[in-house]
């Protein structure tokens, strides 16, 4: 089959429509593609509102399921948690129309990765790993992106036409996943010492020396307002983080290695998407929910949660 020579004419699919799906269907609009496509697992459920009011606002086509979104696509963009992985490629390679590309945004082991190229690629379709290397929202759509797998070099400058900053790891698949996973160890491992230690220095009353020491160790930080923005992101996408940390786990063992740090940042993560499921932070969607620009005020939360 022979796409279009321009990517702003392809019917472009997003498998999944949280945040990020949502950022990528706005900006793409944005660039001019004239036919988005949609699935989200909440369609039907009694979350999907918000998914309707901005696929109508935004002009994106909901499609029944991901087999329905596979088979209308030229690139289905893959960006569900980490645990959906293999089952989107699983539901969609059977529909997929030859040469489709696949673009796997997952936060995935090299193993998963792997797993899923080979069920796209054996259906007829291009399967390319993206391994998105910082948040999305503060970039959008000009998130640096790196790319691997065969067909990387082929799909890059399209992406860049698309608005993309895309850049190739390797015709390899796995190493753009594991330069993300292995960052991930650092970066997202850093998000849950720093709830743990800020919660529990609050607790017993030493936050400020505690901060002025880090300060004082690593200048280069502006520890209040990062410590602020850890708690916010984490608490409103600890149950996305928790999962991407187990397959950051998943990675160090497949390195040979035990995953000490990542296994016990992914329960420190899905502690606080309970918390938040909870109700402890306020309710989801609203304007107070994980904002506030003083972390003690989340710590605090923690705090009283834990002792009742």
């Amino acid at each position: 089959m022979k796409l279009p020579a321009n990517p702003l004419q392809w019917s472009i699919g997003l498998v999944g429509y949280g945040e990020v799906g949502r950022i990528l269907a706005e900006d793409l609009r944005a660039r001019g593609v004239s036919d988005l496509l949609a699935y989200d697992i909440k369609l039907g459920s009694a979350q999907d509102a918000p998914l309707r009011a901005h696929a109508a606002q935004y002009g994106v086509r909901l499609m029944a399921n991901h087999a329905a979104l596979a088979r209308a696509a030229d690139l289905v963009i893959s960006a569900v948690t980490a645990d959906q992985t293999r089952a989107v490629a699983v539901s969609s390679a059977p529909t997929l129309k030859p040469d489709t590309w696949f673009l796997d945004f997952n936060s995935a082991s090299p193993g998963a990765k792997i797993a899923a190229a080979a069920l796209i690629d054996a259906a007829g379709g291009r399967y390319v790993e993206g391994a998105v290397m910082t948040s999305i929202p503060p970039h959008r759509i000009r998130v640096p992106l790196l790319l691997g797998g065969p067909g990387a070099a082929e799909l890059a400058p399209r992406l860049t036409e698309l608005g993309f900053v895309a850049s190739v790891a390797s015709a390899k698949l796995g190493v753009a996943s594991a330069t993300k996973m292995c960052r991930s160890v650092m970066i997202k491992g850093l998000e849950a010492m720093v709830i743990e230690s800020f919660t529990a220095a609050r607790a017993y009353g030493v936050e400020d020396a505690v901060v002025a020491s880090l300060y004082e160790t690593f200048p280069g930080i502006a520890w209040e307002k990062q410590g602020a923005y850890f708690f916010q992101r984490v608490i409103e996408h600890g149950r996305r983080r928790a999962e991407e940390m187990r397959e950051v786990a998943q990675t160090v063992r497949e390195a040979g290695l035990a995953p000490c740090s990542a296994a016990a940042s992914a329960e420190r993560d899905a502690a606080m998407a309970a918390l938040a499921d909870a109700g402890v932070f306020g309710a989801r969607g609203s304007s107070e929910f994980a904002r506030s620009a003083d972390w003690r005020i989340e710590a605090d939360r923690i705090l009283a949660a834990a002792r009742k």
